[in-house]
C-alpha cells in the first residue's frame, strides 16, 4: 500500500522536476500522484519555448515529505504544450529520502569576494550551484591546496551572501585562478538565495534561445 507524501508527493504539493541527463529543472505542481504514475504542471515561467525535458528522458522528482526530502526517479511518458503545461511521469523507482535537491548549476556571472587567510580576492563566478561554484579570482601569493577551507562572498541582486568553503580544485591562469569550490554546511535559506538565481538564469537562457 502506497503512502501519499513519503512514496509519492501529494496532490497540489511543490515539486522540483530535474532532467537526469541535461541538469535543467523546473518546479511543478502535482496534479495526479500515485505509486505509478505522476503527472505535474511545471512552472510557465520556467518552461519558455524550450523543451526541457522529452518523452523517454528520465527525471528526478524532489518534494518534502513529512520527515524531511523525498525524491523518487520517473520517465517522461507525454508532454503537453500550450498555455497550461503538463508533464506525464511513470515512476520507475521507489521513493528514497533526499536531503538536498539535485544541485542545478549554471553559467552566470556574479561578482564574488574569495577570502583566504585575511586577504579579499575579489573575482566572478563562471558557474554557480546550490551546493558550490566555479570563481576566477585575482591570485595572491600561493594558490590554495585542494581541502583548503575559506570563505566567498557572493554579491547577488538583493544583497551578498557569505558561504563557507572547501577548495576542490584551483587551476591557475596567468595571475589568474580558476576555483571550484564546494559549499561546507551551508543553511538551507542561503542555498535557496543562489536556487533562485540559477533558476533565473535558466530561464533568461531558454527565452534567449526561444527568439533566435
Amino acid at each position: 500500500m502506497s503512502d501519499p507524501g513519503d512514496d509519492h508527493p501529494v496532490v497540489d504539493s511543490a515539486t522540483d522536476v530535474t532532467s537526469v541527463l541535461r541538469g535543467l529543472a523546473v518546479n511543478a505542481r502535482v496534479e495526479t500522484s500515485g505509486p505509478d504514475a505522476l503527472v505535474v504542471r511545471p512552472s510557465v515561467g520556467d518552461f519558455v519555448g524550450q523543451d526541457v525535458v522529452a518523452v523517454g528522458e528520465e527525471v528526478e522528482v524532489f518534494w518534502q515529505g513529512r520527515a524531511g526530502g523525498r525524491a523518487l526517479r520517473a520517465v517522461v511518458t507525454r508532454v503537453e504544450y500550450g498555455a497550461v503545461p503538463r508533464w506525464y511521469l511513470s515512476v520507475c523507482a521507489p521513493a528514497v529520502d533526499r536531503q538536498r535537491r539535485i544541485a542545478v548549476r549554471c553559467r552566470v556571472g556574479l561578482p564574488v569576494t574569495v577570502t583566504l587567510n585575511g586577504v579579499d580576492l575579489a573575482g566572478e563566478s563562471r558557474d554557480v550551484s546550490e551546493a558550490g561554484l566555479r570563481v576566477v579570482v585575482e591570485g595572491y601569493g600561493a594558490a590554495p591546496d585542494p581541502g583548503t577551507v575559506l570563505g566567498v562572498t557572493v554579491h547577488l541582486e538583493d544583497g551578498v551572501a557569505w558561504y563557507r568553503s572547501e577548495v576542490a580544485r584551483v587551476q591557475t591562469r596567468g595571475p589568474d585562478w580558476l576555483m571550484s569550490l564546494r559549499f561546507v554546511d551551508p543553511a538551507e535559506r542561503d542555498q535557496d538565495r543562489l536556487r533562485r538565481r540559477v533558476f533565473q538564469a535558466l530561464r533568461e537562457e531558454r527565452a534567449r534561445v526561444a527568439v533566435d
